[in-house]
């Protein structure tokens, strides 16, 4: 299974070292790529009248995101689509927006993309259920298509307290949406990659989206190249 995500993934080679297994590839801690943009967006003390800012857990963070009229984003939606792992998660995925499955079902990366993104955190030997992931907006968008910037305003509080109380090793952003989003940046998604940026001192490290992978599958091999860093930085 691992050799053939690998396969799929555009992954080098498997290399075996003395008592180890094809399970794992040889993954060095030194040469990250170089330090990118850092944003420290004012914590939760300056809003300590916020409820979102004053939820202590995710799931008190998922009841206010049901409950949540804030943009217009709420008029035609299933089900809000929160986010979903442990609570213990050392890395956490961040896209753009729920698609029309996982407005059906109530949860993240459940189409072809999240059966890809199974398959590339699989690669890195990390199995979903070990990892948080979630949206920048927790509603769909109509037709599938990119968060307007009022929208994006009213529901990054959420995605910002789910990283406060995870407080996670890595976050992986995949796609231009969630990068620009948690670096306060213009800059486009090829500008990003290959940098570890910081969110309030978290890593991260910027990536293709699921979906842009199915529509262009020469994006696999830099993908997995950026998971690999996000790897590196979680077992360093």
């Amino acid at each position: 299974m691992y050799l053939e995500q690998q396969r799929v993934l555009g992954g080098d080679a498997v290399i075996l070292t003395p008592g180890g297994s094809p399970g794992k590839t040889e993954a060095p801690t030194s040469d990250l790529p170089p330090p990118g943009l850092s944003f420290d967006p004012p914590s939760g003390d300056l809003f300590a009248a916020d409820p979102v800012q004053q939820s202590g857990t995710l799931e008190a963070v998922a009841t206010l995101v049901a409950e949540c009229t804030k943009c217009k984003l709420c008029e035609a939606r299933n089900n809000t689509v929160p986010g979903e792992g442990p609570t213990d998660a050392r890395l956490v995925v961040v896209g753009e927006g729920p698609g029309r499955t996982e407005d059906e079902t109530g949860r993240p990366f459940v189409g072809k993309a999240g059966e890809l993104l199974t398959k590339i955190l699989g690669a890195i030997d990390f199995p979903r259920e070990q990892v948080f992931i979630c949206n920048v907006v927790k509603c769909r968008p109509p037709e599938n298509r990119l968060p307007q910037y009022d929208e994006i305003a009213a529901c990054v509080p959420y995605l910002y307290r789910q990283i406060d109380l995870l407080k996670p090793a890595v976050i992986l952003a995949m796609g231009g949406t969630a990068a620009q989003t948690l670096l306060n940046t213009k800059q486009s998604l090829g500008a990003l990659r290959n940098q570890v940026h910081r969110f309030r001192g978290i890593p991260v490290i910027v990536t293709y989206h699921p979906a842009a992978l199915l529509r262009n599958p020469n994006w696999k091999r830099p993908t997995w190249d950026d998971v690999r860093i996000a790897r590196r930085i979680l077992d360093s």
